[in-house]
Order: C-alpha cells, then sequence, then structure tokens
C-alpha cells in the first residue's frame, strides 16, 4: 500500500461516518478507520489529529470559500448580498459525495453528544468567519455579525434540504448549483422572516 494513496483523506471521512454509523462514535476505534479506509494508522494521523477531527474535513476550505466570496462581491453589495456571493461560492465545494455521505453524517451526529459540540463548534466558526469577511468590507460590526449568523442558518438549511431531496439530481447542471440554489432560497426566506420581526 503507497504511504500516500490518492483519496486518502476522503476514504477516511467516508469509513468513520459509516463505522459511527454502524457502531456509534465512542466504539470506534482509529484503527477500525484507517482499516475500512484501507490505509495505516500513520496515515490517519497525518490526516487527522484524532478521530473527532474528521466531522470538520473540509471546514478551513469552506471558510476559505466563504470569506472569498464575501471579499469578491461587488462592492455596492449590500451585506446579505455579499454572503449570498459568499455563500454561493461556498456550494462549489459540495459535490455528490457530500450529497451521498449527508444523511449518514446527520445520523452519526444526532447519536452522539461530542460529535454534536464539535458540530456546533464548526457552525460558530463558520459564522465568525463571514462576520470577519464582512467587517473587513466594512459592515458595522453588529450588522456584519447578523448577517454571518443569518448565513450560516441559510447555509445549515439549504444544505439539510439538499441532502434531502432525491429530485432533481440528475440534471447536468450539477449538484454543486443544485446546493447553491437551496442555500440561496433560504438565505431569501430568512430575510423575509427577518423583515416581519418588525
Amino acid at each position: 500500500m503507497s504511504r500516500w494513496e490518492p483519496g486518502a483523506r476522503e476514504r477516511l471521512v467516508v469509513a468513520a461516518v459509516d463505522l459511527f454509523t454502524e457502531q456509534g462514535y465512542d466504539a470506534t476505534t482509529v484503527a477500525q478507520i484507517a482499516e475500512r479506509a484501507g490505509v495505516t494508522k500513520s496515515t490517519f494521523f497525518r490526516h487527522f489529529p484524532d478521530k473527532r477531527e474528521l466531522l470538520v474535513a473540509g471546514q478551513e476550505t469552506l471558510s476559505r470559500l466563504l470569506t472569498e466570496g464575501i471579499a469578491e462581491a461587488p462592492g455596492d453589495a449590500s451585506p446579505l448580498e455579499a454572503v449570498a456571493a459568499g455563500l454561493e461560492r461556498a456550494s462549489t465545494a459540495m459535490g455528490p459525495a457530500t450529497r451521498e455521505l449527508a444523511p449518514r453524517l446527520k445520523a452519526a451526529i444526532a447519536a452522539s453528544a461530542e460529535l454534536q459540540e464539535r458540530d456546533t463548534l464548526k457552525t460558530v466558526s463558520l459564522a465568525a468567519a463571514m462576520t470577519a469577511a464582512l467587517v473587513a468590507r466594512g459592515v458595522p460590526d453588529p450588522i456584519a455579525a447578523l448577517a454571518g449568523e443569518l448565513g450560516v442558518l441559510a447555509f445549515k438549511r439549504g444544505y439539510a434540504e439538499w441532502a434531502e431531496d432525491d429530485g432533481g439530481a440528475e440534471d447536468d447542471g450539477g449538484a454543486e448549483q443544485e446546493l447553491a440554489g437551496y442555500v440561496l432560497a433560504a438565505l431569501d426566506e430568512l430575510r423575509a422572516a427577518s423583515a416581519s420581526l418588525g
């Protein structure tokens, strides 16, 4: 087996989620995850410091895409329009493999308090990244924080709906465009809901 086998990181994530779902997070060992993925334990530790970090694989990429999209939004874009640009950019990181894995990941998180805690920290981190990107555009702190929180809520809602929707996955537009549509629709719903708060 090659030390730097291509796709090892992705295989580790899939193997971990499957094992977490089958036997529970606490009962799953790093050795089992590595074996299921067809890699060594040392390869596991090259990619992840521990099994808990498997949940946030790709978080750095997601944060980077969100902040790049916000930074590159037109100068006259409103805070929520900038957030929409970030959400659209980040949606490109989610393809068919992510969509297929989503229900199993959701089940694994629901069954483990530790994974729920890690998922919450991921959410906070994404909101902070969007808030910082908006502040860098000159958006005042409270507005940037609110827009960042709405962005995360829209992403989570849109992602959940996209992952659960079996229809429309066959079109040539690709899952990336589909996710963007779900996330942007969720942002529009939240924008309308927040306007009604009065």
